[in-house]
């Protein structure tokens, strides 16, 4: 049987906050919390139905919405295809037009509400930022002035790419970046090809694609997991694994890569579609590709240089 077809609006105030509703016990799923969102009527676009709905559920108006994440789920009793918006420009003010109650959350606090098993998928791609920047090690002496960089630009979501530094040189640097990352509100994850990486004072771990595959299950107590993948295996590995987010690369053609084959954007595409997991596109990256990765269906772009360049 074909998915039933669903809008869904992840609806951000100019504060950050998230609505969220709560589900009519009648209904199918009825009693959790939602994204507001509904069916997508014959002959409606995705768009025209996302619009109609949160005009209906909520009386606001949609003045732009961005694609964040699309998904398929199978209930035991209904499969669902969720076609997922940012919405962060409306006019209006949010009520509850069909008596539903609503409530403004955090994106960090997301976690502490009962949702349906299809959106958690759509938790982690609220949560996470359009880019994620990789901070690499090829000048040690630039580390720091680098990531001060990366911050200054507004990123929310970095790794540290430090294969080549030894043990002690990581620690020096980590003890300085982590709390730099804190005060600027920024995640830093640590490359797991880094001596030590599960063991340093960071906000999670980036497996690269050899440790991706080598693990049977997603190890305890990382707070954030991230995987670089090359392929639909692994990306399927990482998605049954409970990976948080995952990065695809080679998009475009790169610097460092300037003769490897690239997947171009109709294949990133098509492999993302086959997850329900948020997708970053990386290789030949600048930060004016952010709306062709959205569009191909990725949470945003990674990059190495697109932030310091």
């Amino acid at each position: 049987m074909k998915p039933l077809q669903v809008a869904v609006g992840v609806v951000k105030d100019t504060a950050g906050r998230i609505l969220i509703s709560l589900r009519d016990r009648s209904l199918h799923q009825g009693g959790l919390w939602e994204f507001p969102g509904g069916k997508i009527e014959p002959m409606e676009t995705v768009e025209q139905a996302l619009r109609r709905e949160l005009k209906e559920e909520l009386d606001i108006a949609v003045e732009v919405a961005c694609p964040l994440i699309s998904l398929e789920h199978q209930y035991p009793d209904l499969s669902v295809q969720l076609h997922v918006f940012l919405v962060e420009q409306f006019s209006g003010r949010a009520r509850g037009c069909e008596g539903q109650p609503f409530k403004w959350v955090a994106p960090d606090e997301l976690d502490n509400y009962a949702f349906p098993a299809a959106n958690g998928p759509i938790i982690m791609a609220a949560r996470l930022p359009a880019y994620y920047a990789i901070l690499d090690d090829a000048d040690e002496s630039k580390l720091l002035a680098n990531l001060q960089k990366i911050l200054n630009r507004g990123v929310k979501l970095v790794q540290a790419r430090l294969k080549s530094l030894p043990f002690v040189a990581v620690q020096a640097f980590t003890d300085q970046a982590y709390p730099l990352c804190k005060r600027h509100g920024a995640l830093l994850l640590m490359n797991s090809a880094v001596e030590g990486a599960y063991e340093l004072p960071v906000d999670g771990v980036h497996l690269t694609g050899r440790h991706l595959m080598a693990l049977e299950k997603r190890p305890a107590h990382i707070k954030w997991l991230a995987a670089s993948c090359h392929s639909l295996q692994e990306l399927r590995h990482a998605q049954a694994i409970g990976i948080d987010f995952a990065v695809l690369a080679p998009v475009l053609p790169t610097q460092t890569h300037p003769g490897a084959p690239a997947l171009g954007w109709r294949q990133f595409s098509e492999m993302v579609s086959e997850v329900n997991l948020p997708v970053y596109a990386l290789g030949g990256m600048s930060l004016s590709c952010l709306m062709t990765a959205r569009q191909a269906g990725g949470q945003g772009i990674a990059a190495i240089r697109g932030f310091l360049d």
